[in-house]
């Protein structure tokens, strides 16, 4: 982490709001960008990166080492996520229409969502990448974009998403494969 924001945490401690919204505007696109790609939903994106910060306002204090503010902070949103997650399973579970049919897992794809080797015969892009990377169950897509996107160690995930260091490697492993064969598929 740069030493520019070391000293914005230094400052963000003493209750400096010029220091947070500093830091805010420096790490709100990143984490939204997760958060969105993670959740598959702007608005929800949005909430997060709002409750994360409010969260890292309220414990800068147990935050024990400045250079991993980042990984912290994705951490926190990584949390915020799983109880969205949590949240709309609940949600879905108490409204849902007696009839309805829920026995389709939360990461199936939709039916309705374009279809993968359109998107890759009509041009290869970032967009056909998350397109992909949108059917994989969020656990493997969340290393995927953490690693790849965010450039996060191995090392800097596993406390972010809170399993152990060789469950963010099995998982990444799982999301390269799972992602090869889908490219495989749409050729």
């Amino acid at each position: 982490m740069p030493s520019a924001d070391t000293a914005l945490l230094a400052a963000a401690r003493q209750h400096d709001p010029d220091a947070w919204d500093t830091l805010l505007k420096r790490h709100q696109l990143p984490l939204h960008a997760y958060a969105a790609e993670l959740l598959r939903d702007d608005t929800a994106a949005l909430d997060v990166v709002q409750e994360t910060f409010a969260a890292a306002v309220r414990h800068l204090a147990g935050l024990r080492d400045d250079r991993k503010f980042a990984s912290w902070l994705f951490g926190i949103a990584h949390q915020k996520c799983l109880q969205h997650f949590r949240r709309v399973r609940r949600e879905t579970e108490i409204f849902a229409p007696a009839d309805c049919d829920n026995d389709a897992p939360a990461d199936w794809p939709d039916p309705d969502a374009p279809d993968p080797r359109a998107l890759l015969l009509r041009r290869e892009t970032a967009d056909e990448w998350l397109a992909l990377l949108a059917q994989l169950p969020a656990a493997q897509r969340s290393a995927l974009l953490l690693h790849v996107l965010e450039d996060f160690s191995l090392d800097e995930i596993a406390p972010i998403t809170a399993v152990p260091l060789g469950t963010v490697k099995s998982r990444l492993h799982h999301a390269k494969r799972a992602l090869r064969q889908l490219v495989e598929a749409a050729r």
